[in-house]
């Protein structure tokens, strides 16, 4: 699937990974919640337009991010690279399409979308199912699937979609799931400043580390 590029028309480290109840409508126990990780904030569309924002990229097993350069790019020391405009769109590590970050490495990286809220969601899909997943890029909803938020020409900012959850296959092959939740600092419910710091991603994901297809977080 192809998601088109979006063009956010507003001008413009540290990572907060918790467990505790600074975020209560989201903590579960169990999840990583990441709250105004940084991403390339020195970058802005009007010059040079999406292609200025640096890759930031992340590992699950840590729950950090990842420091990756070119030649590391191919390595499993990531899962998620958010790219693009504001950092806003969001390729898991798979070798084996080209405009992935990761082409050419061995990252087993696979995605499926699932209209469900994230605490409904408990188990991942067969492998067989994420063989012939074709979301290849998690961005703006353009379609009828894979996007994580919608985008106004009308007004220029991004509204993130609720109860949208994204299942993974990381690069080594383990399971996971995903919440994207924000791309504006603060992970405000309402964003109508145009001006809004960003980006500073928020969301939520649960790793299964022993392997299984059980990620129940509640």
């Amino acid at each position: 699937m192809r998601i088109a590029t979006l063009t956010i028309g507003m001008a413009m480290i540290v990572c907060s990974c918790t467990k505790s109840n600074d975020n209560p409508g989201l903590e579960d126990g169990i999840s990583i919640i990441v709250t105004d990780l940084p991403g390339d904030t020195t970058a802005n569309m009007s010059e040079g337009g999406s292609n200025t924002f640096k890759t930031l990229y992340f590992n699950l097993a840590t729950g950090k991010k990842a420091d990756i350069t070119d030649a590391t790019k191919t390595s499993l020391n990531w899962d998620l690279a958010f790219t693009g405009p504001y950092n806003s769109e969001v390729y898991v590590n798979y070798g084996g399409y080209a405009y992935n970050p990761g082409y050419g490495g061995a990252g087993k990286g696979a995605v499926i979308q699932v209209d469900k809220p994230y605490n409904e969601v408990t188990t991942a899909p067969s492998d067989a199912e994420f063989d012939n997943a074709t979301l290849t890029k998690i961005g703006w909803e353009v379609g009828s699937s894979g996007g994580w938020f919608f985008y106004s020409l009308d007004n220029h900012i991004a509204v993130p979609i609720k109860n949208r959850t994204f299942v993974l296959r990381t690069a080594s092959g383990k399971y996971a799931k995903l919440e994207l939740l924000n791309i504006y600092k603060g992970n405000p419910p309402v964003v109508t400043d145009l001006y809004w710091p960003a980006p500073y991603l928020t969301f939520r994901f649960f790793l299964q580390e022993d392997g299984s297809k059980n990620i129940k977080t509640n």
